[in-house]
């Protein structure tokens, strides 16, 4: 039956080839909308790694002029103690600038054993960092003062630049180098991965690495832990100790939950576009298949009626033709699937291989029913013809 099928096939090549194309076509665009699905549902489901609920973004500017070093560590633990007064705040940290859901980032590079890694965030912060967005440390120890006078800086690192640098391997005692060697860095501990770029966002590997009071020279953010009683009023008594405290500051405070739903905001928007327009091809490629499928039935009405006339059966006939939409779709699919596995072996878009895997059997699976709906009315339409008529006509 095979071999019959494939022949009325080779026998309407050229017209069956731009059909073959259109589903190649299609099964492209469905394998990128859901190689984004998959990427995006894997991040989803991920946990967040950080308690960010009542945590507050505390930026500043600071032209306040010191006249050495020691005074300007002296105002910033006069403001620390000022604030750590407060009954609302629970604990605090100064931090660099790249603060979770911030569209800031700092990036490092970093070797261990020959192997480069240069897509590292490096985080710049206090010993309480981790207290007040609830890390969790899976190996070792957090940052402390002992740190200050270590011959190798040490660092705390994240659970997928364990994974990538020292496989499964405990990070706890590496010795890292910088991206051309001159500076090693010990690793005294490894946390839990956070996703500081959104509910969507893949972690990528990330370095801590601790603050020196030289450093309040540039730092310009604070993020505060609250507790449970601090209500709306708070944020305006907090302004007003910062801008008592920074008599000439620029002071804006933010809030974690609110830059995190912007951040989510701005990865989905591109997403459900990219959903709308492809929702829109579908439909187009299921009715120009639906309308081919039916043209094809109207050329062909002789050569059903001449099969029902010598005995076939109307299920038969609707068999046939929802098996020739079916093989072609299989053609079409074995050319996608070619180019589709390309991805993954070339690393194109630097995502993991299950997510293209994934996204190559749901685009599999959805042509063949998308396939497998259009044919079925004509192949039903098909069964229907008389012999009679249809001989009468032809």
């Amino acid at each position: 039956m095979f071999k019959h099928l494939f022949k009325l096939i080779w026998n309407k090549k050229r017209q069956n080839s731009l059909l073959i194309f259109e589903m190649l076509v299609s099964f492209m665009v469905i394998f990128a909308v859901f190689s984004s699905i998959v990427y995006f549902y894997r991040n989803y489901m991920k946990p967040m790694g950080i308690e960010y609920e009542r945590v507050w973004v505390v930026k500043y500017e600071n032209h306040e002029k010191f006249g050495n070093s020691d005074s300007m560590v002296q105002y910033y633990e006069t403001l620390r103690q000022t604030l750590k007064g407060m009954p609302e705040i629970r604990e605090l940290s100064w931090s660099s600038g790249n603060t979770p859901y911030s569209n800031q980032t700092n990036g490092g590079g970093y070797n261990y054993q020959n192997k480069k890694f240069n897509r590292v965030d490096v985080f710049s912060v206090e010993d309480s960092y981790a207290a007040v967005l609830g890390c969790k440390l899976l190996e070792g120890r957090w940052l402390g003062k002992q740190d200050l006078v270590a011959r190798n800086h040490p660092v705390v690192i994240n659970e997928t630049f364990r994974e990538e640098a020292f496989g499964k391997e405990p990070g706890v005692g590496k010795l890292l180098g910088s991206w051309d060697d001159k500076e090693k860095f010990r690793v005294v501990g490894v946390v839990n991965d956070i996703k500081d770029k959104g509910t969507y966002s893949r972690p990528l590997p990330a370095v801590y690495q601790k603050l020196d009071t030289g450093d309040f020279h540039w730092l310009q953010h604070i993020l505060i832990r609250l507790s449970p009683n601090a209500d709306a009023a708070f944020e305006s008594r907090l302004y007003n100790v910062m801008a008592g405290s920074m008599k000439n500051a620029n002071i804006a405070i933010l809030h974690l939950d609110d830059m995190l739903a912007v951040k989510d905001k701005f990865t989905l928007v591109p997403m459900i576009i990219a959903l709308i327009v492809a929702g829109f091809l579908i439909i187009n490629v299921a009715l120009g298949l639906f309308g081919v499928l039916w043209y094809n039935i109207n050329k062909r009405r002789g050569e059903i009626g001449l099969r029902r006339a010598v005995g076939a059966s109307g299920r038969s006939v609707s068999g046939q033709l929802v098996s020739e939409s079916l093989i072609l779709a299989t053609l079409a699919l074995i050319i996608g699937i070619f180019f589709a596995i390309q991805f993954p072996l070339l690393h194109v878009f630097d995502l993991p291989r299950v997510v293209y895997i994934i996204a190559i059997g749901l685009s599999v699976l959805f042509i063949y029913l998308l396939v497998l709906v259009c044919s079925l009315y004509p192949g039903r339409q098909a069964a229907a013809i008389y012999p009679a008529v249809a001989l009468h006509e032809d």
